[in-house]
């Protein structure tokens, strides 16, 4: 199926996966650093963004996330492109590497290492998140207004949400409480987790957001032993979206990730 998504720069192809409930203008900021150095394609996922749902049928979950974007590479003419995402982004990015299709994969504060536990915080954190995002969609103006309040309703994804542009919060809420596989999908990544790291032979890194309030950084630890030959970093002053809070740190791990 088709995907939407925005595709500018030059070099080697770099295809970033955005995390559940976002959507490819998340990136923007460091799509403006990397454009003279990589081809970018930055793609909306399967019933989120501007992308419409899957053909009736489809499994919610990263395998068909996986077949879905796959095929869309095909698409593309994209034999092996590098791969980066952040959050359910880099969870995929870790499975089209399983499967062969990648150069190289890197994960910004990847889901599929939570412990039951941590599932239930992050579940809990994210419906909580998508039901505020349906209340304020076509408000945020008046948000912006209230002091604190943005740092109140978005510090648990980013350190400074006050640095997002009112235009790119008010599409990122917007995207959020349209997704209409949104619900789905959560429950499905919920219940499941990253298998089979031992199995790539790529190049991958694990670049965790040190201040990360949804997925917390010890999980960093467990996504290196769950991928044996992943190169695993902290992104200091980050948190787990790191596009606005250091797009220059972001740039450089994912230049260095890619530079093979």
């Amino acid at each position: 199926m088709f995907l939407n998504h925005h595709r500018t720069g030059t070099g080697e192809p770099l295809v970033l996966i955005h995390g559940i409930g976002h959507r490819w203008q998340g990136w923007q900021p460091v799509i403006e650093r990397l454009q003279g150095e990589r081809e970018l394609i930055a793609i909306d996922l399967p019933g989120f963004g501007q992308t419409p749902m899957p053909p009736p049928g489809t499994p919610p979950g990263i395998v068909s996330l996986a077949d879905l974007v796959g095929a869309f590479l095909d698409e593309l003419g994209l034999e092996r492109p590098h791969v980066a995402g952040n959050s359910l982004g880099g969870w995929l990015a870790f499975e089209l590497a399983k499967r062969g299709r990648v150069r190289s994969a890197t994960g910004l504060s990847p889901a599929g290492f939570q412990s039951r536990a941590e599932s239930r915080f992050s579940y809990s954190s994210l419906w909580l998140a998508r039901r505020a995002s349906r209340m304020i969609d076509g408000r945020t103006d008046q948000l912006l207004g209230v002091p604190g309040a943005v740092k109140l309703g978005f510090g648990q994804l980013s350190v400074h949400p006050e640095r997002i542009p009112p235009d790119a919060l008010a599409g990122d809420v917007h995207a959020l409480a349209q997704a209409p596989w949104f619900d789905a999908t959560l429950v499905a990544i919920t219940n499941a987790s990253f298998t089979g790291g031992e199995e790539i032979q790529v190049p991958v890194t694990v670049a965790w957001g040190a201040q990360d309030r949804l997925l917390l950084p010890r999980q960093a630890e467990r996504a290196g032993r769950a991928i044996p030959s992943a190169r695993v970093l902290m992104m200091e002053g980050c948190g787990h979206v790191p596009f606005h809070d250091d797009p220059d740190q972001v740039a450089r791990v994912l230049l260095e990730a890619s530079a093979g």
